[in-house]
């Protein structure tokens, strides 16, 4: 038996017993009760993780450990987000295939995960850019073009039932997500129509469809990026330009789903903050759209649409703005201003849809030469461009009211155009917009003298009668972009056929034609033509040997939509997971990761897992029941104080630096120990320390500065899990991470503080055994009350935090017991045998080999019962009163809890201590307050 605490063999041994015996293999069992813990998945990046990586895997973990214990058939997998754009980019700077350098990163993700003692079951393991796995992200693309949303039934539906509606009634009076533009036909004009006919007009009603839209295009990258790829007009990654750029693209009609998604929100147990996240993306607005006609016969069968929520301040209407991506740009200018907009256009191309919203101080813009009418006065209005209206969201025109809207106002005065004001109560419009909507109109012919609530019908009902506009509800979330031009993607399962007429329709590939791989091609850039990368390929990559297959590939987001399915039932060649693992593990009971993909993967991922509920593969309306965002481990980074100007190179120690002119350097803080820098160490990891450099030390030490910032490897404060392994052991990092503070909140790391955690595991251990004699300490003996109180006071707050995902206060109570049975010197089987089990989920490699000193079965610590709580060794026995002497605790005596005010008073008259301080006395009265305090009032 090992006596010594030797971890890094305890946790190599258990490690490969784990993996020998598949111990956390989990099955469909329905005689148990199932939890399916996720983390979302990582992308491999070459650097391998660091300590801030694994902190939400930790918490996963201890919930899964404490699950099992609690009779659970837990789920908990991993597996690697592997397609996107750094394992490109590398594969375009170095020619090798991003397949080969994502092995070489997951490879090296999962050594360093095993190391942790995660208990995954890694049989379903998935990875992103696998065929087998992509086969199916392929096939839910294919069901999404098959299908069409019916606002009517709320659902997506077959294409087909759309078909027989067609048959028998036509597409008009549909309620059907569709185009916006689509025409309305008749069913006799739909049965006269061709089979090729009927086709490219069904294209205008899938949910997976080719569309025009307005893209963040980076040249640089030769892709289009997604808003959160781009930061301030520069692409995320290398900081590129990024330029607005419309393009034809594969698109997802979320915007279906806008109203389900919002609703959603009150179903899942997730955080306000992210909630409302995602209620400001998906932005419903609640209004009306008007037809506004061009002031040009030549333009006489075209009409501005303009969607606002504010349709009563419609007679202030003083300017229209477009997008400058607007489709009618270039017809709307007139020749004295041609120059004026193709350079403006110019310019707003290069700024990011983030940036042209949120300015608000800069006021651009530039006049069309062109008029609209307003359909309610007549009046003529000119119509401008300005960046901070987008093609992509509503109908890419805003009518300007500057006395009611302050960005409107701003524009208003630096163009000198009129401010018209619109209800009595408005003041002051003449220094800045007032936006209310108390008072009575005026200036407002049709709704003079009327209310805000009077008002907005009555215009509604004018538009609708008239035919030129109607009652709206509209989104700000857009349909989302499903094409990028990229190498490391899957492909979309589609090829292009040309119709009579020449035009290129898709269609999709046979299902049993899956996968469809990605093909071989010279390097991993865009074609000297611009075409994306999979064009080098495009002789030798044809469908049937004829027709061009899609040269885009999908978006990062697509495998990372569904990945939660195929985790339960991840080996299965015939559907993406069997009926019965979907209606088994059914929908996720807590998913862990950050809150940077609030509007990105959380929001795609609930559209998709809605849709596939639609056509009933799938039986959750929401996939993720309880959601935590962990927060941030951020970097303690170590600085060096360079003199300025001075040869040789001259260090000098904090204490010191105020005397000199310095320059503050990081450091790398693994050369660092209690801020004390090991100068040989430094000297020879960095080439700009000449050999000869001096450093000038305080006591005969260099300490370094420190500051709390974001890990990074630029800032040298980034810690190898590996190294803190070798050094204190897995165990002992889980329980440090959670032991940081609240598991959502950011907090510094700090790797001088990690031995605190490794000394109360040392602690632990010594209550097992004695290192020093290498002696057994266990004992048979029946457990104590006093020892029986401290383990139950544990039991019970341990159950109850990690019940509320405190993880950090479970480590206060299990140090705090140990101390306590440290003290008692308890050493009993009786007792420890629940500790071990209270600490497993934090520290299991420990725990599995103090279950097998305590004599249990290798390995079947997982199998156990999470102790109960038993109240009754709470109860106190006796409770120890404080006497008081006219207010002054003079003793202390111990009483029967049960024992009355009487018993008590009694007692504490007989006792020898409180004659000796009466002296003869008789009190003039005793004053008994059970279990708080006994007061002998005397005589003064």
């Amino acid at each position: 038996m090992r006596t010594e605490y030797q971890f890094r063999e305890i946790e190599k041994q258990w490690q490969s017993f784990w993996e020998t015996n598949n111990t956390f293999q989990a099955q469909v069992n329905p005689n148990k009760p199932k939890y399916y813990v996720l983390d979302m998945f990582p992308y491999p990046s070459g650097a391998g993780l660091h300590v801030g990586h694994p902190l939400g895997y930790i918490a996963s973990d201890i919930i899964s450990r404490y699950k099992r214990l609690q009779g659970f058939e837990v789920l908990h997998p991993m597996g690697f987000d592997s397609f996107g754009l750094p394992a490109e980019q590398y594969a375009i700077q170095t020619g090798q295939h991003p397949a080969l350098t994502t092995e070489q990163n997951i490879a090296r993700y999962i050594e360093q995960l095993k190391n942790m003692g995660f208990s995954f079951d890694w049989t379903r393991e998935v990875r992103t850019s696998d065929p087998s796995y992509y086969k199916w992200t392929q096939w839910i693309f294919m069901q999404l073009f098959n299908s069409w949303y019916n606002q009517a039934s709320d659902k997506a539906e077959s294409i087909d039932t759309l078909i027989q509606i067609f048959e028998k009634s036509g597409s008009i009076g549909v309620q059907a997500v569709c185009d916006e533009e689509v025409k309305r036909i008749n069913a006799e004009e739909w049965n006269a129509y061709s089979e090729e006919e009927k086709y490219a007009y069904l294209l205008s009603f899938r949910l997976a469809f080719l569309d025009d839209s307005v893209v963040n295009w980076c040249p640089a990258l030769g892709t289009v990026l997604a808003n959160d790829e781009v930061k301030d007009g520069v692409s995320e990654r290398g900081g590129h330009p990024v330029e607005q750029k419309k393009m034809r693209q594969w698109s997802m009609r979320i915007t279906a789903y806008a109203d389900r998604l919002l609703r959603g929100l009150e179903e899942v147990d997730w955080s306000d903050s992210l909630k409302e996240q995602q209620r400001n993306w998906i932005g419903k607005s609640i209004g009306a759209e008007v037809d506004f006609d061009i002031d040009n016969p030549a333009l006489s069968h075209k009409k501005i649409k303009v969607f606002t929520t504010r349709v009563d301040t419609i007679y202030g209407v003083s300017f229209m703005v477009l997008a400058p991506e607007h489709e009618w740009v270039d017809e709307l200018t007139t020749p004295e201003q041609k120059e004026a907009v193709e350079a403006y256009v110019t310019w707003a191309k290069s700024r990011s849809e983030l940036d042209r919203v949120s300015e608000v101080k800069q006021v651009s813009g530039v006049f069309t030469g062109s008029f609209v009418i307003n359909p309610f006065n007549g009046e003529r209005v000119p119509i401008y461009l300005a960046d901070y209206v987008l093609a992509g969201y509503g109908t890419g025109a805003v009518m300007g009211v500057p006395s009611g809207d302050q960005r409107d106002w701003n524009f208003a005065t630096h163009f000198n155009l009129p401010i018209i004001p619109i209800l009595d109560a408005q003041k002051d419009i003449e220094k800045q917009a007032d936006s209310t909507k108390e008072g009575k109109y005026i200036n407002s012919e049709l709704i003079n003298g009327k209310t805000y609530q009077e008002a907005t019908p009555i215009l509604t009902a004018w538009l609708e009668e008239k035919g030129i506009g109607k009652a709206k509800i509209q989104y700000r979330m857009r349909n989302a972009v499903f094409s990028r031009q990229r190498y490391w993607g899957e492909p979309v399962p589609v090829y292009f056929k040309p119709n009579s007429q020449g035009d290129l329709l898709p269609y999709l590939i046979q299902e049993s034609e899956l996968p469809l791989e990605l093909p071989k091609i010279d390097k991993y850039l865009p074609t000297e033509t611009g075409e994306p990368p999979l064009g080098r390929a495009a002789d030798a990559w044809k469908y049937q040997g004829q027709y061009d297959y899609e040269w885009s590939t999908m978006p990062g987001w697509a495998g990372s939509s569904w990945y939660w399915y195929r985790y339960m039932d991840a080996q299965n060649d015939q559907e993406f997971a069997s009926q019965e693992s979907v209606n088994y593990w059914k929908a996720v009971d807590l998913y862990i990761g950050g809150s940077e993909h609030a509007t990105g993967h959380l929001l795609y991922s609930r559209f998709w897992n809605k849709f596939l509920k639609d056509l009933g593969y799938v039986q959750e309306e929401e996939f993720a029941k309880k959601l935590i965002n962990q927060g941030m481990i951020q970097g303690r980074s170590n600085f060096v104080y360079r003199v300025k100007n001075v040869s040789p190179a001259t260090f000098v120690s904090h204490g010191l630096k105020d005397q000199y002119d310095v320059a503050a350097l990081h450091v790398d803080v693994n050369i660092v120990e209690n801020d004390i820098l090991n100068v040989e160490a430094f000297k020879s990891s960095r080439n700009d320390v000449p050999a000869d450099a001096v450093f000038v030390l305080e006591d005969g030490k260099y300490l370094c500065g420190w500051e709390v910032e974001k890990m990074s490897k630029s800032k040298y404060n980034v810690v190898n899990p590996d190294d803190l392994i070798t050094k204190y052991g897995a165990d002992t990092l889980r329980v440090y991470e959670m032991f940081l503070g609240p598991l959502e909140q950011f907090k510094p790391w700090n790797t001088n503080s990690i031995s605190g955690s490794h000394n109360f595991l040392r602690k632990v251990w010594r209550l097992f055994f004695d290192e020093t004699t290498q002696k057994v300490k266990l004992e048979d003996a029946p457990a104590k009350p006093e020892e029986l109180k401290v383990l139950h006071a544990a039991i019970r707050k341990v159950h109850e935090d990690l019940e509320r995902y405190s993880f950090n206060t479970v480590v206060s109570t299990l140090m705090i017991c140990v101390n306590d049975l440290t003290q008692l010197k308890c050493h009993k089987k009786a007792i420890l045998k629940e500790l071990v089990l209270l600490l497993s989920p934090y520290a299991p490699h420990m725990a599995e080999e103090l279950w097998v000193a305590l004599g249990e079965e290798a390995g079947s610590i997982s199998k156990a019962k999470f102790p109960e709580f038993n109240a009754a060794y709470l109860v106190e026995d006796e409770f120890i009163y404080p006497i008081s002497f006219n207010g002054k605790v003079k003793l202390t005596l111990s009483f029967s809890a049960t024992a009355s005010p009487a018993e008590v008073e009694a007692g504490v008259l007989a006792h020898a201590q409180v004659q000796k301080v009466l002296d003869g006395q008789t009190p003039n009265k005793i004053i008994v307050v059970p279990k708080r305090i006994v007061n002998i009032v005397l005589a003064k």
